[in-house]
């Protein structure tokens, strides 16, 4: 048990800030639909075809001004959200008009915030090391308890230390750590899992990171070019007429030079924000390439697709997310008391040596 100890004190003491600031970030994020306060962000969603269709062919007939993606509207965000290169982007209203615009991620919270949770602002580097981070935070999870079934008998709930004192801020550390464990590996679980697809084994079966793979896997690639002019509009009605029931999420120009255009959209049965229901266009001509049904894959896939929406609370209403916040908040809280008793002592010890 010494032995747990130390290692759960350095975990804690090596990767608390992190998980903390992780904790934080996720649990203001969560809210983010609620605090980006602009002009006709409460409007209603319109999903209307004809509508989407010739908005979709007006945004996107000009290459000069043709933006790399459009996010649209959802019922709780009524903007449309448009991504040129280099960070830059606007939020348009439904029928196109400019609400704001920006030419760095900077400018918009809502964006550099949402880039630190998921990146820590390094791309992919970031994304891995935020993984592993989420790994040690379940080590840190597993091992306090371990140590706190030591202590049990005087367990005693509270949200802040009695005292601002080591032995105070251990106890409330130790016991507050019990009571939102739950909380806390379903946050760092789907965290893991999302970063490390392989993990995916450990939830859904050892056959599950390949069928995933092949599942979410893209059309091979086209090598043309894409076209100065396009029917954008048939493409939108095009994912209609194949998925009626569906909302249309995204559409995308070519990523990492495959040639391909990128429509999302949502089956009403989906739980991920953008769905996985997908149609692929050639960017040279518009020709319809291949569509994926989300209703048709394999109930391991299906089971991965629901991590983010449970991760990122994107499913259960205002009371799952107060849930959690509350998750992202005490970790921001067991991260920062762990750092501060872990550095605070050493410090402490090395100048009284001195």
């Amino acid at each position: 048990m010494t032995l747990i100890d130390t290692l759960h004190r350095w975990t804690g003491g090596l990767v608390g800030l992190l998980l903390a600031m992780l904790g934080l970030s996720g649990a203001i994020l969560v809210h983010k639909d609620a605090w980006v306060m602009l002009p006709h962000a409460t409007d209603a969603q319109i999903q209307g075809t004809a509508h989407l269709a010739e908005l979709t062919q007006r945004i996107m007939d000009d290459p000069a001004t043709r933006p790399e993606s459009i996010l649209f509207a959802t019922k709780d965000f009524g903007l449309d959200r448009l991504t040129y290169k280099g960070g830059a982007g606007a939020y348009v209203d439904q029928s196109g008009a400019l609400v704001t615009r920006w030419t760095s991620q900077w400018e918009r919270p809502e964006i550099w915030l949402f880039d630190f949770h998921h990146h820590l602002f390094a791309g992919d580097r970031g994304e891995i090391i935020i993984g592993v981070v989420a790994i040690c935070g379940l080590f840190f999870v597993v091992t306090g308890v371990l140590l706190w079934l030591r202590t049990r008998k005087t367990f005693s709930f509270r949200l802040w230390p009695a005292r601002m004192t080591r032995p105070a801020i251990l106890r409330h550390h130790r016991d507050l750590g019990i009571v939102i464990t739950p909380l806390l590996v379903l946050s760092l679980v789907t965290g893991a899992v999302l970063v490390f697809r392989p993990m995916a084994a450990l939830l859904f079966g050892p056959g599950a990171p390949a069928q995933i793979d092949r599942s979410l896997a893209e059309p091979p690639p086209h090598t043309g070019k894409i076209a100065k002019r396009l029917n954008w509009s048939a493409m939108i009605e095009m994912g209609r007429q194949r998925f009626p029931e569906a909302e249309v999420r995204s559409l995308s120009l070519p990523r990492r030079g495959n040639g391909l255009i990128t429509l999302r959209m949502r089956n009403p049965e989906e739980w991920l924000p953008n769905g996985r229901t997908t149609l692929w266009f050639a960017a040279d001509s518009g020709a319809f390439v291949a569509a994926r049904d989300a209703k048709n894959l394999s109930p391991a896939v299906r089971g991965y697709n629901l991590l983010y929406p449970l991760h990122a609370a994107k499913v259960g209403g205002f009371l799952y997310r107060f849930v959690m916040t509350l998750s992202g908040l005490s970790l921001a809280l067991l991260g920062t008391f762990a750092v501060w008793v872990f550095w605070c002592r050493r410090i402490a010890s090395a100048r009284g040596s001195g």
